[in-house]
């Protein structure tokens, strides 16, 4: 049990120690829940942070129930056995991801304020957010992230389904995992305070993410 998401990316700095102040690291976090855990990880580990926007494409009538996800670089990955399981039609699921696909442009828009995305070309990402159920926006960003020239693809996690972080595993170069309960239910069951995050507080940790930063390579020089 994480007391808040903050605590969860203290508790995942932790396993985290070799990539401190390393060269060529970049932590990605998936808004918005994952920026306030991958905060912590950026502030502690001394590497930049930025966001990677994929979207959750949700089932009709129960949204919370992935179809798939697709991602700010155009990466659409979707759940075969949910749309054959659930009827969902191909009409449906390319209406939805138009929808999704409009607001990571709002999002993209307010949280990097005109900046494109970071530059991924031979870092080494730690991808982080706070928690998974599914796993289908995360493998949308992993799919996003392998299609790029990066060097390492780190998942850092605070919890998730046993078969789901099977499943990560076998798609990155390292899976940090703290919690994989048995009888997982939702994310929001393993903390004490998941309260909602919002637009403004995930640009007021990027604002100050890139501050710090700048102001970090001025007193280098």
């Amino acid at each position: 049990m994480f007391r808040n998401r903050t605590d969860a990316g203290i508790q995942l700095t932790q396993r985290l120690q070799e990539y401190k102040e390393m060269k060529g690291v970049l932590i990605l976090a998936l808004p918005r829940g994952g920026v306030v855990t991958g905060f912590e990880v950026a502030s502690s580990l001394k590497a930049p942070l930025d966001v990677l926007i994929v979207r959750k494409i949700g089932a009709p009538l129960q949204p919370e129930l992935a179809v798939g996800a697709v991602s700010e670089t155009g990466t659409i990955v979707l759940n075969q056995n949910v749309i054959s399981a659930y009827g969902i039609s191909k009409d449906y699921i390319e209406n939805e991801v138009l929808r999704q696909k409009e607001e990571i442009s709002r999002r993209a828009k307010l949280y990097r304020r005109g900046r494109g995305i970071a530059d991924l070309k031979d870092k080494t990402i730690i991808l982080v957010d706070d928690g998974v159920a599914t796993g289908a926006t995360m493998k949308a960003a992993i799919i996003t992230l392998k299609r790029e020239k990066i060097r390492k693809l780190v998942v850092a996690l605070p919890v998730a389904p046993p078969d789901v972080a099977i499943e990560i595993k076998s798609m990155v170069d390292e899976f940090i995992c703290i919690e994989t309960p048995p009888y997982f239910m939702a994310v929001g069951n393993h903390y004490t305070d998941f309260s909602q995050v919002l637009d403004g507080e995930v640009v007021d940790i990027l604002r100050k993410s890139i501050i710090e930063d700048n102001v970090e390579g001025e007193g280098g020089c």
